[in-house]
């Protein structure tokens, strides 16, 4: 298969102009990759640098521009690297497209200058980032020269300009997925499809879906493909799309030949070349979505060669993400639980699901389109309160009114802990897991996780 790993000769980049769009931390990996490999590059952002990401841009001498994008220039680009964060509705990049301007994400741009190294992406609605960091310290643990990239750590450009590695373990989500070209993981992971980001794909499930399928478009007979057999959207699907290279389901419900699967308690791995067994009583990792990540996970590992025992020992050691069901502290009897990373109405279920305390649940933010109608189930069951943090929450309210005895707004980290606290009792745990994007009061996902925990401690 075709890959295009060398993009010219040096000379042949020099006469090359490169634009990328956005300089965060994957616009700013991505132009200091271009300018390592000898293209003229300018950076535009239509917002304001960070000061960090400026004195990386002055210090590999970088043009940049902030506060505006010079269109007449940009569209003379030879390729134009995309942030993630730019949808393709912008008025910018419809006019690259239009030109026929070649279009990119950051991954891609990585990919072509990894040479023979190997990529293992993860992708999915939900636990890609547990089952990323859990790969990435397994095969650290077992003594791979690996790299953690994309979504999670540095840019996967950056890496590969400042500190290439032989293998790359990347958490890479649609949006990035949606401007590969050739991106070719050794070993792709989808853990799951649920509805998110629909404002992003006109409100259609069904592009959203296909988004995720991209991460197997260019794999092929010597590559394989890890997905979860018990998630539905991705059965009812798979057969629509061409893949190539080898299957490797993994299940709660049924024994599988190849793949992994648990049955009485026991994680079950069989590739071509390896079984093993570990008892899910050994996962450091615990609650029933983190059974599929680990497999997933272990699966991953197995495939690429790395010795079982290894494997065992990394799954037995691994820490928790932070703002991923962390537990913060317990105050008073009350625990206080930072799910920050729960930007989609499927992480608040699982994080709902796993509780076994009576729960004050924060929730609100941005809404992406969300069906709340998943969660009353849950809600009814084990929420007696539900504190709103965020701008606008009247969805959240009509979606619970009627079945929460006690509902309250409030407008920041520190006043939603607050009112958490005044409302439960010693046994209680208080759960941030928002269900929507941060991005109407915090930074991101990071910034609220972390004025969340400000708060807790502060008590």
């Amino acid at each position: 298969m075709k890959s295009p790993r060398i993009v010219g000769s040096m000379n042949q980049r020099m006469n090359q102009f490169v634009v990328i769009l956005g300089a965060g931390e994957s616009g700013v990996g991505a132009a200091i990759l271009a300018k390592r490999m000898g293209f003229t590059c300018l950076v535009s952002d239509a917002g304001k640098l960070q000061p960090p990401h400026l004195e990386e841009l002055k210090q590999f001498d970088i043009e940049w521009e902030e506060g505006h994008h010079s269109e007449e220039r940009i569209l003379t680009a030879d390729i134009v690297i995309k942030s993630p964060g730019i949808p393709e509705k912008n008025s910018l990049v419809k006019k690259i497209r239009e030109k026929g301007i070649e279009l990119v994400s950051e991954i891609e741009w990585a990919w072509r200058f990894i040479g023979d190294s190997k990529v293992i992406a993860i992708t999915g609605s939900n636990g890609k980032t547990t089952t990323t960091a859990l790969t990435y310290h397994i095969c650290k643990h077992a003594g791979l020269d690996c790299a953690l990239v994309g979504n999670i750590g540095y840019s996967f450009a950056r890496q590969v300009a400042l500190d290439p590695k032989p293998w790359y373990v990347a958490e890479v989500s649609s949006f990035q997925l949606d401007d590969i070209k050739e991106f070719r993981p050794h070993v792709a992971v989808l853990t799951n499809i649920t509805e998110d980001h629909l404002d992003r794909y006109d409100y259609q499930f069904i592009n959203y879906i296909r988004s995720k399928f991209r991460i197997t478009m260019n794999q092929g007979p010597s590559d394989y493909f890890i997905y979860c057999e018990d998630d539905e959207v991705t059965m009812q699907h798979i057969n629509e799309f061409q893949l190539l290279s080898n299957p490797l389901p993994i299940s709660m419900r049924k024994e599988l030949l190849q793949g992994a699967f648990i049955k009485d308690q026991e994680m079950n791995i069989a590739t071509k070349d390896e079984k093993f067994q570990m008892s899910i009583y050994d996962f450091a990792l615990k609650g029933k979505h983190n059974q599929y990540n680990t497999m997933a996970a272990g699966l991953a590992a197995s495939v690429i060669g790395l010795r079982k025992d290894k494997i065992r020992e990394a799954i037995q050691s691994f820490e928790a993400l932070e703002h991923r069901m962390e537990t913060v502290a317990t105050v008073r009897g009350v625990e206080f639980v930072n799910d920050s990373k729960a930007t989609n109405v499927n992480s608040t279920w699982y994080a709902l699901e796993s509780m076994n305390k009576p729960v004050i649940l924060i929730l609100g933010g941005v809404d992406k389109g969300n069906d709340y109608s998943l969660l009353l189930d849950l809600v009814k069951e084990k929420v007696k309160a539900i504190v709103c943090m965020g701008v606008d929450n009247r969805k959240i309210q009509e979606a619970f009114q009627n079945h929460v005895p006690v509902m309250v707004n409030t407008g920041s980290a520190a006043e939603a802990v607050h009112s958490a606290f005044q409302l439960s009792n010693k046994g209680d745990v208080v759960l941030l897991s928002p269900a929507c994007a941060s991005f109407d009061l915090f930074k991101n996902y990071e910034d609220r996780g972390k004025q969340f925990k400000e708060a807790v401690l502060a008590l």
